[in-house]
């Protein structure tokens, strides 16, 4: 079956998010939502290239700092103004940082379905909100984007069990 083969890909529009705030006696989820693009998950390298002398054929290369990407996230703009509100509690006080888990569901399991990954995102900042552009004539969804900037990136696998479960499902 497919499902049981390692080798089978995941697909990529079934995914929940979760953020959350640090608050004295736990954490409090600011948002739980079905986002439609979610994108930026990745971690680089700068690599360091040292020569060794006499020999001309080959050279090290070496692992330095790592580098975490830019998460952005685009959901269709409800009455839920939970992302708004984080932003302003981060412009009255700079030192906020929050904790998000993306999530990878099954995609042929019903909403939300059994997770496959967990991408655990540590102490995120929001670093741009974007209203929906207006136009009348489109008659459009409206599309919120936000910007998050992550200082670690980890995968989890499903049977992990150091992080919860739970999230909004990907549209």
């Amino acid at each position: 079956m497919p499902e049981l083969d390692p080798r089978y890909p995941f697909t990529a529009f079934n995914f929940g998010v979760e953020i959350q705030l640090p608050e004295a006696g736990g954490v409090r989820t600011l948002c739980d939502a079905a986002f439609s693009e979610c994108d930026g998950l990745e971690v680089s390298f700068e690599v360091k290239t040292i020569r060794e002398g006499g020999c001309n054929d080959r050279q090290i290369r070496l692992a330095g700092p790592a580098s975490m990407g830019q998460l952005s996230l685009k959901r269709g703009m409800t009455r839920s103004f939970d992302l708004w509100n984080w932003v302003a509690s981060v412009q009255r006080d700079p030192a906020l940082r929050a904790e998000a888990t993306v999530l990878m569901f099954d995609s042929d399991q019903g909403r939300p379905g059994k997770v496959r990954a967990r991408f655990l995102l540590s102490r995120c900042l929001p670093v741009k909100l974007k209203a929906p552009a207006l136009n009348a004539r489109d008659g459009l969804v409206a599309v919120e984007e936000l910007q998050v900037a992550y200082e670690a990136l980890e995968l989890r696998p499903p049977d992990d069990d150091r992080a919860g479960a739970g999230g909004g499902v990907g549209a």
